[in-house]
């Protein structure tokens, strides 16, 4: 009986593993991304969020079973709380972010592109005054500086997480965005789209999630 058991899991694991699928991705973000699938880290951007004007594409492959939920974080380069970049200099400014993703299965066929059917949710928004990037000497959370941010809510990236309350993605035309930067290297599908929070420049960490069936 044992026996007969143990044989009934190996087969299984076995049936279950040759549902799972190889699916390929390509993300661009400006500036920094990690992708989760069901609640699992399969990439992040290879370069650092604290590195300045970090544009660049990611291209990678992982596994997975479908129905999946895709995670993703995705967060435009800023020095402190504020928002702001170049501080100090006569370059002072709010950042922009900005991305794109595109995944297809081992046959080359689209499986999810970015688009305004993904949810996604802001978790650090700064300035709250737009005003703050004029200002000769801005510290966060004071005057004109302040911001709101708030931690990833627990198993967002999972597929029982109820999001019927997150906003859908705003969708933004590449002007808008001025994607560079390894953006070009990518044959994108025509019907992927660049998404973000609902400002480019206050919007800093954005949480954005989609199901695939």
């Amino acid at each position: 009986m044992k026996l007969h058991l143990a044989t009934l899991l190996v087969c299984s694991t076995i049936a279950t593993s040759a549902m799972a699928e190889t699916f390929s991705a390509d993300v661009w973000a400006d500036n920094w991304f990690e992708m989760r699938i069901d609640g699992i880290q399969v990439a992040e951007d290879s370069v650092s969020i604290t590195t300045e004007r970090s544009f660049n594409a990611e291209s990678f492959d992982f596994d997975a079973q479908r129905p999946f939920t895709v995670g993703i974080v995705a967060k435009d380069f800023k020095e402190n709380d504020t928002g702001l970049e170049y501080i100090g200099t006569n370059r002072q400014q709010m950042g922009d972010g900005g991305i794109i993703l595109q995944i297809h299965d081992a046959a080359g066929e689209p499986v999810v592109v970015s688009s305004g059917d993904w949810v996604c949710e802001v978790i650090h928004t700064a300035p709250l005054d737009k005003s703050c990037e004029d200002e000769s000497n801005p510290v966060a959370g004071e005057g004109v500086c302040s911001f709101d941010i708030s931690d990833e809510p627990t198993g967002w990236d999972s597929a029982d997480f109820d999001a019927t309350d997150w906003p859908a993605a705003s969708v933004y035309s590449a002007q808008q965005v001025s994607p560079k930067g390894g953006y070009d290297e990518i044959t994108w599908d025509d019907t992927a789209e660049l998404i973000w929070g609902p400002d480019l420049e206050q919007s800093n960490t954005v949480l954005c999630r989609l199901t695939v069936n």
